[in-house]
C-alpha cells in the first residue's frame, strides 16, 4: 500500500463526514491520497446498527473517492487515552504513513471525540519514537501534522479549507448515512441529528465559514503548532482579495 498524504481519523463513522468531508474531496481533487480511520463501530448509536454503519461508511467512502477506509474496531462510548490505544493507533499511523492527520476539536464535549482528539496527538509523536512498540521492531516515521477540525466549541480558526466546488459532494457523503438522519418514516427515538433542519443547519455553517474567507463554503481547523508558510506573497494576496 502506498503512503497516505492526509489521513481522517474520528470516532464514529459519519464524523468525518459531517467535520472534514469536504477537505477529503478537494485533497483527492489536488491529487493527494486520501484515508480515513473510524475509531468505533458506532455501536451506542441511537439509530441503526454497526451493520447499517458499515455498509453507509463503505457508500460513504466510495463519494469521497477514498484511497483506504479503516474501522480500528475500539469500543464505542469507551474510548480513552491509555498504552492500550495509543499503541493500536500508533500501528495504523505507522503502516499508514499520513503527512497531515485531521481529527476532533480538543474539549469537544462528547468523550470520545475529545479523547481520540488528544489521542491522535500523542500518537502522532510517538509513532517517530522506534522503541516505543516492540511488535513493530524499529519502524518509524517522521512526526505528522495534526489539524483539528473547529465543531463544537468557540475556537478561532488557524486556517479555513475552500470547499465550495465540492459542498454538494459533501452532503451526498452525509446523506450516504440513512439510518442516522432525518427520516419521517423511521419509529426509532428522535436525536439531534434526526432533526428535519439539521442537514440545512451543517450546509449553512459550511457557508458561514466560507463566508469568513470569501468563498461559497469552507471547513475550519485549528492547529496548536506555529505555521511554516513557504510563500507569504501567494498566501496573503489571496487573502486581500476579500478586501478588494
Amino acid at each position: 500500500m502506498s503512503d497516505i498524504d492526509i489521513l481522517a481519523v474520528f470516532a464514529h463513522p459519519d464524523d468525518v463526514e459531517l467535520c472534514v468531508g469536504g477537505t477529503m474531496l478537494k485533497m483527492k481533487h489536488l491529487g493527494y491520497r486520501t484515508g480515513v480511520l473510524d475509531v468505533t463501530r458506532g455501536e451506542m448509536s441511537t439509530r441503526g446498527t454497526p451493520e447499517m454503519r458499515a455498509k453507509e461508511a463503505a457508500r460513504a467512502a466510495d463519494i469521497l473517492k477514498l484511497d483506504v477506509r479503516e474501522n480500528l474496531g475500539l469500543p464505542d462510548g469507551h474510548v480513552f487515552v491509555t498504552d492500550l490505544e495509543r499503541t493500536a493507533l500508533v500501528k495504523a499511523v505507522r503502516r499508514l504513513k499520513p503527512r497531515i492527520i485531521l481529527t476532533h476539536q480538543l474539549g469537544d464535549p462528547h468523550p470520545d471525540h475529545d479523547h481520540i482528539a488528544q489521542l491522535v496527538r500523542e500518537s502522532a509523536r510517538l509513532s517517530s519514537m522506534k522503541r516505543y512498540d516492540p511488535e513493530t521492531g524499529d519502524e518509524k516515521i517522521a512526526v505528522p501534522m495534526v489539524a483539528h477540525n473547529v465543531f463544537s466549541r468557540r475556537v478561532e480558526p488557524s486556517f479555513v479549507v475552500d470547499i465550495s466546488d465540492h459542498l454538494s459532494e459533501k452532503m451526498a457523503a452525509i446523506r450516504a448515512y440513512a439510518s442516522q438522519f432525518h427520516d419521517p418514516n423511521s419509529t426509532e427515538p428522535e436525536t439531534r441529528l434526526t432533526a428535519a433542519n439539521f442537514l440545512t443547519e451543517l450546509e449553512n455553517r459550511s457557508r458561514y465559514f466560507g463566508s469568513l474567507i470569501g468563498t461559497s463554503a469552507g471547513e475550519p481547523f485549528f492547529v496548536r503548532e506555529t505555521l511554516n508558510i513557504e510563500d507569504p506573497v501567494s498566501l496573503l494576496t489571496r487573502s486581500m482579495n476579500l478586501y478588494s
